[in-house]
Parts: structure tokens; C-alpha cells; sequence
């Protein structure tokens, strides 16, 4: 082999590996990994405090097929959406509609995902645990994703369930049954996700509306939806001490709660306090909107983390 062809197979090299690489974060962006990070941890918290204790390789297992399931659950919607998500700026480049992935392929690598995910929880640790991982997968893909998202404003306060199954699937798959703790936090990030995605949509608006998806700022506009972001913020702060209340955490979880419930207060009061037009539209760019949406992601995530180190340390 001459030199010169020599020089061109490894100047080519590089760029074949950065090809695959760049195929790899595709699939992988099917996925929707960012969503799945408070996926898991939400799961790995209903696991970790629920009252039996799973073998650390069980327990593992059936939280990666939480996560592999709530992926799965991700790349289907991704497939289903591709059109409007085509019409947003902040999902046109997205595997599928920028055209790097097929949809018949991300179909088909959602539904392998989706039924050995089940499989698998099913014979790792119990079929309840692997039935209400197969319910909420259906409830995303075909309650929230085809049915709710491009019909009614009540969209995510209904598909918010989807998201609010992981902290109960994951104590099902340690004791085999729901009880009222699993409830609580299930119904502690359904009541999250109103003001959560809603502050999201504020200052996404225009891309909702592009695409004609009936969120709230688009069919009743932003004045009504900073007061539905307020009235559920209000709702909320109550519910995350219900732990508490029963008996099941102790005071370190309920200061804890306290404590962001009041920061979420806060933030809920600037959104609905911000500065705006006739209609409700910021005249700061969203920026309280913006704030808001940023803290509701930390706030889950260290709340859930109290009670977590409120039942394994000091309950324990």
C-alpha cells in the first residue's frame, strides 16, 4: 500500500468514529435522557423507601427497566410527534425530523424497548411491578401522546400521570403492592407537573402555536395560565407534606418541604406578578417563567432526595 493511500485510510478513520458516534447519540436522544435522569431518580427513591428491601442487583435491574421503559415510551413519542415536532424550533432537531433517524426504525426500537422492559421487570421482580410499568407506558404513548396532547389544554394536568408513575412502579417492584405512601408520591408529581410544564409553555408559546398544540397559553393565553400555575403551586405545597402526615417521614422531610414549597410559592408569585402586556405576554422575556421552570426541576429532584435520607438515615 503507497504512503499517500496509507495517509488517506487514517486521515479517514476519524471521521468514520465520529459518524458512529454521532449515529449512537441519535438513538440515544430517541430516548429522551434528560426527562429519564428525574424518571429514575423519582423510581430509585420509591424503591429505596419502600419497606422491603430488594437484592442490590434485583434493584438495579428493575430500575433500568424503568428507565429503559420510560425511554421507550420517549422514542414512540418522538415517532408520533414527528410532524409537529418538525414545526418547532426547539425540537426541529431531533433525530427524526431532522431526517437522521427513519420512523419506521425509532417505532420499532420503541416497542423492543417497551415490551423487554416489561419482560424483564416482570421476571426480575413481580408482574404488578411489570403490569403498572406496561399501564404507564400505554398511558404516555396513547392517553397523553395520541390522545390528550393536540386535542385539549388539559393535556399535561391529565397525561401528567405518565410521569408521576415511576416513585410507585418503583415500590411495587419491591413489595408487590400498592399502598398509600406510593399514592402520595404519585400524586405528589402528578400535582408538580401542571406548574412544571406550564411554566415551560409560557415562553414556548409561539412554538405551541406553530404547531397547533392546544396548551394552555395558546387556547385560554398567559394571563390564565400564570393563575392556573399559582392555583396548583398552592395545591401542591400542601400534598408534599402528607408524608409527614401519616407518619412515614419526620421532621427533616417536612422542613425540607417547607422550605421549597416556599421557594415554589415564590417563584409561582413572579410569574404571576411579572411584568405584562394586555394579554398576559411578558415584557421581560419570560424571564420569570424561566426561573420557574428551573427551580420546579431542582425542587422535585431535592425533595424527593429529603425523603430519601429521611427514612434510610434517620428513620433507619
Amino acid at each position: 500500500m503507497s504512503g499517500h493511500a496509507i495517509e488517506q485510510r487514517g486521515a479517514q478513520a476519524p471521521l468514520d468514529t465520529s459518524a458512529d458516534l454521532s449515529e449512537v447519540r441519535d438513538w440515544i436522544a430517541l430516548l429522551k435522557p434528560r426527562v429519564m435522569t428525574l424518571v429514575v431518580f423519582t423510581a430509585v427513591v420509591g424503591l429505596l423507601v419502600a419497606p422491603v428491601a430488594l437484592p442490590p442487583v434485583i434493584a438495579i435491574a428493575a430500575i433500568l427497566c424503568i428507565a429503559v421503559a420510560a425511554g421507550a415510551a420517549g422514542a414512540i413519542n418522538m415517532w408520533y410527534d414527528r410532524d409537529i415536532d418538525a414545526l418547532m424550533r426547539r425540537t426541529a432537531r431531533r433525530p427524526i425530523p431532522s431526517g437522521r433517524i427513519e420512523p419506521g426504525s425509532a417505532l420499532g426500537f420503541g416497542i423492543t424497548l417497551a415490551v423487554a422492559s416489561v419482560a424483564v421487570m416482570g421476571l426480575a421482580t413481580n408482574w404488578v411491578a411489570a403490569g403498572w410499568l406496561a399501564f404507564s407506558i400505554l398511558f404516555y404513548v396513547v392517553v397523553y401522546t395520541m390522545w390528550l396532547k393536540r386535542r385539549t389544554p388539559q393535556n399535561i394536568v391529565i397525561g401528567g400521570a405518565a410521569g408521576a408513575f415511576p416513585p410507585l412502579i418503583g415500590w411495587v417492584a419491591a413489595t408487590g403492592e400498592v399502598s398509600l405512601v406510593p399514592v402520595i408520591l404519585f400524586a405528589i408529581v402528578f400535582m408538580w407537573t401542571p406548574p412544571h410544564f406550564w411554566s415551560l409553555s409560557l415562553w414556548a408559546h409561539g412554538d405551541y402555536a406553530r404547531a397547533k398544540v392546544p396548551m394552555l397559553p395558546v387556547t385560554h393565553g398567559a394571563r390564565r395560565t400564570r393563575r392556573e400555575i399559582m392555583a396548583y403551586t398552592v395545591a401542591l405545597v400542601p400534598l408534599t407534606l402528607a408524608p409527614w402526615a401519616v407518619g412515614f417521614s419526620g421532621p427533616l422531610y417536612a422542613a425540607v418541604a417547607l422550605a421549597l414549597g416556599a421557594g415554589f410559592l415564590w417563584q409561582a408569585w413572579r410569574v404571576l406578578r411579572e411584568a405584562q402586556d394586555a394579554e398576559g405576554r411578558s415584557l421581560a422575556k419570560d424571564a420569570a417563567a424561566r426561573g420557574a421552570f428551573k427551580y420546579s426541576l431542582y425542587y422535585l429532584f431535592v425533595l424527593f432526595g429529603a425523603l430519601a435520607v429521611d427514612r434510610l438515615v434517620f428513620a433507619g
